[in-house]
């Protein structure tokens, strides 16, 4: 949820940034020998870029970019061919120029500015008992858009306070609303791993992280354990995913009976590191461990039988005519 305001006029047209219609669409040309230019800004905030002025870009340096009706300010963190999903937002916004002494200097200025703008707008949110919790401020390079991003349980109505922002500032104000994720991307930190956060650092984008990716990697099911800084799962349980289901494919399922080398026996326990299966095996009082080479087995028509509704026995409670089947 975003809402923005402009005390202008809003005429901005001409301008660096601004886009006339059909041009946001993809090009279907062949981009191959062109730089798309991943840019970071405040936050770990990343953003897609098209170097078609050809400037001789580096990673680590700052440049200037097209931006919402103006342009922004960011670091290099990528240059190169980049993939056809980044190209789809790079189509529509390009690089300027890099940045000057005076321009680093200008963004220095920006972010002690920002510390003030969030002491005023945590002072309104204040005033109005609004349930928000302010998270980061971030300028606008050229002056022309400041952002507040905050989270919150529920919906917000903060028209109010973006007239009252928009009255103190007298620029465009935007406020948006984002999930305990990008909080913690906003933030940084450390994870338990002792590297930076993965979407602070090289994460593009986040991906939907289930409870069932732990059960298939046998991890043990305490939210404590499986949950990252932000609360929720962590992002890499998908990292492993595709390789832990590969392997489950290819060894029997807890519960199927098969042939081993010392005779037939239920699968009771899986070893997916090592590809072990432990067998119960007919006759041995004990489980014995086997690679997943030497056993087989027929799938689906191995698997026990499923159990009985609650209260039957199997031998018939007058139900069903007399007999449960």
């Amino acid at each position: 949820m975003l809402h923005e305001t402009n005390p202008s006029d809003g005429r901005n047209r001409g301008k660096p940034g601004h886009r006339g219609p059909g041009q946001d669409s993809t090009r279907n040309q062949d981009l191959s020998g062109e730089d798309l230019v991943l840019v970071q800004f405040k936050g770990h905030r990343k953003g897609y870029y098209h170097n078609r002025k050809l400037v001789d870009l580096k990673v680590g340096h700052y440049c200037l970019v097209e931006a919402d009706r103006g342009y922004d300010m960011g670091r290099i963190n990528y240059v190169g061919p980049g993939n056809l999903d980044w190209w789809a937002a790079a189509n529509r916004q390009g690089v300027m120029s890099l940045a000057t002494k005076s321009d680093l200097a200008r963004l220095h200025n920006n972010r002690g500015d920002e510390w003030e703008f969030w002491d005023i707008c945590r002072e309104k949110i204040i005033a109005r008992r609004l349930k928000m919790n302010l998270v980061s401020v971030e300028r606008q390079f050229d002056h022309k858009k400041i952002t507040f991003f905050f989270t919150a349980e529920k919906r917000v109505d903060f028209r109010e306070l973006v007239r009252d922002l928009a009255s103190v500032f007298r620029t465009r104000i935007e406020l948006r609303q984002i999930g305990v994720r990008d909080e913690a991307r906003l933030k940084g930190g450390l994870g338990v791993c002792g590297r930076e956060f993965c979407c602070s650092s090289f994460l593009h984008e986040f991906v939907p992280v289930t409870l069932k990716m732990a059960k298939v990697q046998q991890l043990p099911l305490n939210p404590g354990k499986l949950s990252g800084p932000c609360g929720r799962l962590r992002c890499c349980l998908t990292y492993e995913q595709e390789s832990y289901l590969d392997i489950r494919r290819r060894m029997p399922r807890v519960g199927t009976r098969l042939n081993t080398p010392d005779g037939r026996g239920t699968v009771r326990k899986l070893d997916l590191i090592r590809e072990i299966v432990s067998v119960s095996v007919v006759g041995l009082d004990r489980m014995t461990e086997y690679s997943v080479g030497e056993l087989t087995w027929e799938g689906q028509r191995d698997l026990p039988e499923p159990k009985p509704p609650s209260g039957c026995s199997g031998g018939g409670c007058g139900k069903n005519g007399g007999g449960c089947k």
